[in-house]
C-alpha cells in the first residue's frame, strides 16, 4: 500500500465513516478500490509514520483557500474540547497539571482539555487551526497563533482577541 493510498483512506473515513478507519479499510477493499489493504493494526501504524505528509496536505488546502477569498476577510474564535469529565481528572492519562483546566466563560462551566484556535474564510473554509492547553485565554494563544495572510486581509473575532 503506498502512502497516497493511506491517506486516501483516512480521509474517507473521515468524510464519509465518521473516522471509523476499519470500515473505510473493508469499503475500499471490498469495492476493489485499494485491493491490497493492510490488516488495521499495520494500517494504523503506517497511518502514523506519515503525519508530515497530512501536515503539507492541509497547508495547501489552505493555500488553495486563500487565494479564492478574493475579499481577503477571515474570522478567528475558539472552543473547547473536554478530555474528560471534571470527576474524572484525576485519573486523566492523556494530559496532566493544571495547564490543561480552563473555563467556558459563556456557559460558566468548567472543563478539562485544549482549546481550538480555528481561523476561517468568510465562506467558512477553514485556513488554520492550532491548538493550546485550555487555561490559555485568546489573547496568550494569539501570540503563538502563525498568522500567514496576504496582505491587506481583514481579521474579525471576539472581543477575548
Amino acid at each position: 500500500m503506498t502512502d497516497a493510498e493511506v491517506m486516501t483512506t483516512a480521509i474517507i473515513a473521515a468524510q464519509y465513516f465518521g473516522g471509523n478507519h476499519q470500515t473505510a479499510c473493508c469499503m475500499l477493499k471490498i469495492n476493489g478500490y485499494i485491493p491490497n489493504m493492510l490488516g488495521h493494526s499495520r494500517y494504523n501504524r503506517r497511518l502514523h509514520r506519515i503525519p508530515h505528509l497530512f501536515q503539507i496536505f492541509f497547508e495547501y488546502l489552505a493555500e488553495i483557500s486563500k487565494s479564492n477569498n478574493p475579499n481577503g476577510i477571515y474570522a478567528i474564535d475558539t472552543y473547547p474540547i473536554a478530555v474528560c469529565d471534571n470527576i474524572r481528572i484525576s485519573r486523566c492519562r492523556l494530559y496532566q497539571g493544571e495547564k490543561w483546566r480552563g473555563k467556558i466563560a459563556s456557559k460558566r462551566r468548567h472543563f478539562y482539555g485544549l482549546k481550538v484556535h480555528l481561523m476561517v474564510t468568510e465562506s467558512g473554509h477553514i485556513v488554520e487551526v492550532f491548538f493550546t492547553p485550555g487555561k490559555w485565554n485568546d489573547v496568550r494563544g494569539m501570540r503563538y497563533f502563525p498568522f500567514d495572510l496576504p496582505q491587506g486581509s481583514v481579521v474579525y473575532a471576539d472581543k477575548a482577541y
